[in-house]
C-alpha cells in the first residue's frame, strides 16, 4: 500500500494536493506523533471533485451490472490482502484497540458484500393501468452524486457504510471525512476502491476544514444525496441546508442508549454485555449504552459485579494486545467529557468508579445516585462514562428510557423472551436488542433512528431505497380518446 498517497486528496481520480494554502496535521491521539499532514481542500476542490464524479457517473452507468459486482468485490479482496496494515492505520489514527479494528475491518467487509449485490438489483416493475392500451413501468435508477459525511469514530466502517451501497446503486460519490481521520474515514477508502477498479472520478475523497469550505459541500448543486453521520447538532444543520437546496438528507445521529436490566435476567452475563455496550472504543460509539437501567430487586448485586468488572479493564496504550480502553480521539473530546463528570456530581450523582483523565486518556467512571434530570443522563456520554439508575416497575423502566430527545439503540435483559419483545416495542428508538448488546450493526438489516437520532434507514435494501429513485414511464400502446 503507498501510504504517500493516503496523504493527499482523490480528485478524478488523480492523487494530488489541495488548493488550499491551510494544512490539516494527522495525528496519533494516543501518542501526539504526526502521521499526516495535508494541504486541505477548497472550495474549488469541492467543485472539481463533484464535476468529476457527475462525468463519471455517466460512465459507469454504461458498465454491465456483473462487472459493478466485480469491481465492488475486488474491495473485499483488497481489504483482505492488507487487512494487517488497515488495522495498524486504525490504531494509530483513532486510537482504536487492536480488537476494535479488527470489529471495524469485519464489518467494512460484509458491508462491501452486501453493496456488491446492488448492482443486480436494480429491478423495476410494469404496473396495469386505468386507461386501455396502456401500461405503467417503473425503473429504479441512481440518484445521481451523492455527498458523504463521515465521524471520527469508526470512519473506516461508516464511510464505507454510504460509499459502497451508492456506488453499487450506480452513483458518483464525494466523500469529505472527519478531520481527525482523514486517512481512515477517507483516503484509505479512495485508494481501496482505485485499486478494485472503479472509473476515474466515480469516487472522490476531499480532506478539509469546515472553516475553509463552510456549507459548500452541502450546497453544491451536483449531489442529490448528503449522508451524513455525526452530531446531532452539526446534523441538523445539514439538514436544513440540504432541505432549503432540495437535496435528500441521510442523517444517522447521536444516541442515549438505555440498558434495561429485568429482576428476571441472568446478572453475569447481564454485567458482561453493559460493559462491552459502554466501554468498546472508549464509549465513542453512537450506539453505546449511556445509562444502564437496573431492578431494584437485583440493583446491589449487578452493582457490586458491575463495578468490579469496570475497575479490572485495561487502560494504555492501543496497540498492546491486552489494552480495553485506548484514547478519546481529541483534547477537545477529553474535556468535555471531564466537565460532564464534573457537572454530574455537582448535581448529585455519586461516582462509584472514577477514573483519572490524563490528556486523551480517561479512564473509565460509572456514576450512580443518577436521575433522569441530570446532564449525564440526558447528553450524549461519547467517552468511557456511564449512568446507573434503579427502578421498581417496567413502566417505569420505559419511561425512563424515553426521556430523551434521543432514539437510537437499547436493549434489554430477562429470561422471558417474549416479555423483553413486548418492552422492547414501547421503547421510542429505532433499534433495540433483547438479551444482547446496544452495539450492533448488521449489513441486511435496517438501521436508523427515531426523534433527534436521525433520518432514514440505511442497510439492505433500505440502503437501496435511500440511494436510488424510481421513475415512471408508461406507454401507450394505442390512443387516449380525449374529451375535447
Amino acid at each position: 500500500m503507498n501510504y504517500s498517497q493516503l496523504r493527499q486528496q482523490f480528485i478524478g481520480g488523480e492523487w494530488r494536493d489541495g488548493k488550499s494554502t491551510n494544512t490539516l496535521t494527522d495525528i496519533n491521539p494516543y501518542n501526539s506523533e504526526v502521521i499526516a499532514s495535508f494541504q486541505i481542500a477548497n472550495i474549488e476542490d469541492i467543485d472539481d471533485a463533484y464535476q468529476a464524479a457527475h462525468k463519471a457517473k455517466l460512465e459507469w452507468d454504461k458498465v454491465n451490472a456483473y462487472k459493478k459486482r466485480d469491481i465492488l468485490e475486488n474491495a473485499v479482496k483488497y481489504i483482505e490482502a492488507h487487512e494487517e496494515e488497515i488495522a495498524s492505520i486504525i490504531v494509530q489514527e483513532l486510537g482504536g484497540t487492536r480488537l476494535k479494528a479488527a470489529f471495524e475491518i469485519g464489518l467494512v467487509k460484509n458491508m462491501i458484500k452486501e453493496a456488491a449485490t446492488f448492482p443486480l438489483r436494480m429491478e423495476g416493475k410494469i404496473l396495469p393501468s386505468t386507461e386501455d392500451g396502456k401500461e405503467n413501468r417503473l425503473y429504479r435508477i441512481s440518484a445521481g452524486v451523492v455527498g458523504v459525511i463521515s465521524p471520527f469514530n469508526f470512519p473506516f466502517f461508516l464511510s464505507v457504510k454510504s460509499v459502497a451501497p451508492a456506488l453499487g446503486a450506480g452513483n458518483g460519490v464525494v466523500l469529505k471525512p472527519h478531520e481527525d481521520s482523514p486517512i481512515t474515514g477517507g483516503t484509505l477508502i479512495g485508494k481501496i476502491f482505485e485499486e478494485a477498479g472503479v472509473p476515474k472520478g466515480l469516487l472522490n475523497v476531499v480532506v478539509t476544514d469546515i472553516k475553509e469550505i463552510g456549507d459548500a459541500f452541502v450546497e453544491h448543486p451536483i449531489p442529490r444525496i448528503i449522508s451524513f453521520t455525526g452530531s446531532t447538532k452539526v446534523g441538523s444543520h445539514i439538514g436544513q441546508i440540504a432541505i432549503k437546496h432540495f437535496k435528500k438528507p441521510l442523517l444517522e445521529l447521536g444516541g442515549n442508549s438505555a440498558f434495561i436490566i429485568l429482576e428476571d435476567a441472568d446478572i453475569d452475563y447481564a454485567v458482561q454485555a453493559a460493559t462491552f455496550s459502554r466501554f468498546t472504543h472508549q464509549g465513542q460509539i453512537c450506539m453505546s449504552a449511556n445509562r444502564i437501567l437496573v431492578h431494584k430487586a437485583i440493583y446491589s448485586n449487578f452493582v457490586d459485579q458491575y463495578k468490579e468488572k469496570v475497575s479490572a479493564l485495561t487502560t494504555g496504550d492501543p496497540s498492546d494486545p491486552e489494552t480495553i480502553i485506548g484514547p478519546v480521539i481529541n483534547d477537545r473530546q477529553a474535556v468535555t467529557l471531564e466537565n460532564l463528570i464534573a457537572k454530574g456530581i455537582e448535581q448529585g450523582a455519586v461516582p462509584l468508579v472514577q477514573g483519572k483523565i490524563t490528556g486523551r486518556m480517561v479512564e473509565p467512571t460509572v456514576l450512580v445516585n443518577v436521575t433522569s434530570d441530570m446532564d449525564v443522563a440526558q447528553d450524549e456520554l461519547f467517552g468511557p462514562v456511564v449512568c446507573i439508575i434503579p427502578f421498581e416497575t417496567e413502566e417505569e423502566a420505559i419511561a425512563i428510557a424515553n426521556d430523551t430527545r434521543f432514539g437510537l439503540s437499547g436493549a434489554i435483559h430477562t429470561s422471558n423472551i417474549e416479555r423483553g419483545v413486548e418492552m422492547a416495542k414501547k421503547v421510542h428508538t429505532g433499534m433495540i436488542h433483547v438479551n444482547d448488546v446496544t452495539i450492533n450493526d448488521e449489513p441486511i438489516v435496517a438501521f436508523g433512528g427515531e426523534k433527534q437520532s436521525g433520518l432514514g434507514r440505511l442497510n439492505g435494501q433500505w440502503s437501496l431505497d435511500e440511494f436510488t429513485t424510481l421513475k415512471w414511464i408508461s406507454v401507450n400502446f394505442g390512443q387516449r380518446k380525449f374529451p375535447y
